[in-house]
């Protein structure tokens, strides 16, 4: 399993809304910019977020998106389940799988724990924490530094 560019970049997308929206709705232009994520692809991850009800939006011209929970009741686990679908192992078990049944059997269970933990650890990660870990970061250049203190690197 691997995560996709959905994955990432919705997490970062996610983050960035968080850190922004103390002050009401954050645009997605703004989050563009700051993101460096197209217009256009934050609009399909908004849309995908929106009906698994993590974020909600407002129109006018105060408008913008918020997330609709307490960031402590949301994980990254959460965010990336809601972009991807269910983790599939397609690589192993979809139609053009290149394994025998016996293999199948065999290795299976090796994906279905991995897939596992990895989740089990992404489940563990809450965007209360990512807010503060970003708030608190020391190093210059951050995407996120205008969000009430300094952050760097990439989420």
């Amino acid at each position: 399993m691997r995560l996709t560019t959905k994955s990432r970049y919705g997490a970062k997308m996610f983050l960035d809304i968080a850190l922004h929206g103390d002050d009401g709705p954050v645009r997605i232009g703004d989050i563009s910019r700051r993101q460096g994520i197209s217009v256009k692809y934050l609009e399909k991850l908004i849309r995908t977020l929106k009906d698994a009800k993590f974020i909600k939006s407002k129109r006018g011209p105060r408008g913008g998106h918020l997330i609709t929970r307490p960031l402590a009741e949301i994980s990254v686990g959460d965010i990336v389940r809601a972009l991807e679908g269910q983790a599939q192992l397609e690589e192993f078990l979809g139609p053009g799988a290149a394994v025998t049944s016996d293999e199948r059997c065999v290795t299976l269970r090796v994906w279905h724990e991995a897939s596992q933990a990895m989740f089990e650890k992404l489940d563990s990660i809450s965007f209360s924490e990512l807010v503060a870990e970003a708030r608190a970061c020391p190093r210059p250049g951050c995407r996120f530094k205008d969000a009430a203190g300094p952050c760097s690197g990439p989420v």
